[in-house]
Order: C-alpha cells, then sequence, then structure tokens
C-alpha cells in the first residue's frame, strides 16, 4: 500500500509550540525529511525522537522529491518538517507535495506553528483579508514588479525578511507604497520577542539607531478602498474624454454602455459625460 506524507508544522521558536501530534507522528513515521538534519536533530534530540532522517532542501528540491515519491509509493510513510513554521509555506515542500499530488500519493497537514499567522494575529492591522508575499524576489526587476503589484494592495501585506535587508526592504517599501502604518515582527515565540509598531517613517527612523538582529516579519496596512477609488478617478480624468470612450469602445461596448461606464470610472453623471462629449 501506498504510504502517506505527513506535512508536520515545528515551532518557530518556542519548542512548547509544537503539537502533540505531530510529536507522535515524527515517532511513527519510517523518515522523516528535513529541511536541515543539524539543526532538526536538536529538535528530535530534546523530545526524545530516533526516527532516521533525510535532507530535503531548496537545493536537491526537484531530485530529492522524486525520490521520496517512490519510497511514499513502496509503502513507506514519512514526515516533512521545515526549520521552522508549517512545511510548504515559502518552502522547498511545495515541490514534494507538488510531485505526491501528480503521482497520487496520499498527504496530510498537520497544523501549528506558522510565522504569517502568528504575526498578523499581533499586528494590530486588518486580519479578515491579507496578501501573504513571503521574500520579496532577489533579482531587482522582479522586485520592482512586486513591489508594483503591491502599491494598490487594499489587503494587510505580509512580507519575511533577513536582518541584513531590512533596512533596505523598509525603504523600497516606503517608496513605493507611502508611508503605512506596519508592525514589525522579531524573533516571534522566542525569549526576546520584539513588535514595532508605527508608520514606515517611524520604523525606518527605528532601525537606523537600532540594529537589526533575527528573523523578521514585516506586516504593512493594506490601501483604503476609497483612497484607491479617489487615486483611480484622477488617473481617469486625466486622460481624455474621448480616449476614455474609445478604450471601452474598442471592447465591443455600445456608446450607451460605454458612457455608462467612463461616467462610473470619473465619478460623475452620464449626463456629465454626454455633455462633455457634445461640446467636444
Amino acid at each position: 500500500m501506498t504510504g502517506t506524507l505527513y506535512l508536520c508544522a515545528t515551532p518557530i521558536g518556542n519548542l512548547e509550540d509544537i503539537t502533540l501530534r505531530v510529536l507522535r507522528t515524527l515517532k511513527e513515521a519510517d523518515l522523516i525529511a528535513a529541511e536541515d538534519t543539524r539543526n532538526s536533530i536538536k529538535l528530535l534530540n530534546h523530545f526524545g525522537i530516533k526516527t532516521r532522517m533525510t535532507s530535503y532542501h531548496e537545493y536537491n528540491k526537484v531530485e530529492k522529491a522524486a525520490w521520496l515519491v517512490e519510497k511514499l509509493k513502496e509503502g513507506m510513510n514519512i514526515a516533512l518538517i521545515t526549520d521552522a513554521g508549517t512545511p510548504a509555506i515559502s518552502d522547498p515542500g511545495e515541490e514534494l507535495v507538488r510531485q505526491c499530488v501528480k503521482a497520487h500519493v496520499p498527504v496530510t497537514s498537520l497544523p501549528g506553528a506558522s510565522a504569517v499567522i502568528t504575526a498578523l494575529t499581533v499586528s494590530g492591522l486588518a486580519t479578515r483579508r491579507f496578501a501573504f508575499e513571503a521574500f520579496l524576489p532577489y533579482d531587482k526587476k522582479e522586485r520592482e514588479a512586486v513591489l508594483e503589484e503591491l502599491r494598490d494592495e487594499t489587503r494587510t501585506i505580509i512580507l519575511y525578511e533577513a536582518p541584513h535587508h531590512l533596512r533596505k526592504t523598509l525603504k523600497e517599501c516606503r517608496n513605493v507604497l507611502g508611508n503605512r502604518r506596519m508592525t514589525v515582527c522579531r524573533e516571534l515565540t522566542k525569549r526576546y520577542e520584539d513588535k514595532q509598531r508605527g508608520t514606515l517613517d517611524e520604523i525606518i527612523a527605528y532601525y537606523e539607531t537600532v540594529e537589526p538582529r533575527g528573523e523578521y516579519v514585516l506586516v504593512i496596512e493594506g490601501r483604503s478602498r476609497q483612497e484607491l477609488q479617489v487615486l483611480q478617478q484622477k488617473e481617469w480624468e486625466s486622460m481624455p474624454l474621448t480616449d476614455h470612450m474609445e478604450l471601452y469602445l474598442e471592447k465591443g461596448m455600445d456608446r450607451k454602455a460605454a458612457m455608462k461606464q467612463v461616467a462610473k470610472d470619473r465619478g460623475v453623471s452620464k449626463r456629465d459625460i454626454y455633455q462633455a462629449l457634445l461640446n467636444e
């Protein structure tokens, strides 16, 4: 019979964050696939777990995933763990899950600690809707493209960042997103957990005098719908009315429907659009 892949959430800081179900699964599994076996052995030793480990990380994720899938097909039960948090979230486990699904191998997730949710819930910002971007791309053009996509994002934005890149990332966010409210979470659930709340300008000023240390989660306020609507109206107003009309006529709208949409874009009545077109 085919084995099962268990996605086991591990502590993001405090070792007591691990669940009883995860501990039992790690003990009973035939094999543990770990992002960094040197790091994970400390966790396993702490809880007296002797299960054999193999490394599964970013640099071997495709080939090793194929090997793990074959072992699962042979009937082996495998537990996947990351260095901290839930596997497959901004993590090479995504590839292993993809290959398992393709091969019809059962996959189940054992929920637990996640830095994304932990940071969001303590941020003091809106939690109902959020956009998780993990680490911004290293490539300059890709990085700029992602930030531009986030410029008009109305959901709360969550990013990961390493200490040596924190100052640069904060300034890039300020340049593109504006002076939003935000919360910077550091070393979540650990002894020296820290949360800095304020505007981007205030947070940037704080880290000019404080050396960034530890792992960071940035939670940034989304743009308000009202502000976004005003900005969009200004963009439409800067476009010549005939060009605005032509935009919808080219999409196949009739003249009446196009005038209605143009009026909506500009925040005016259809009669105003009709009169303006007559006067041109």
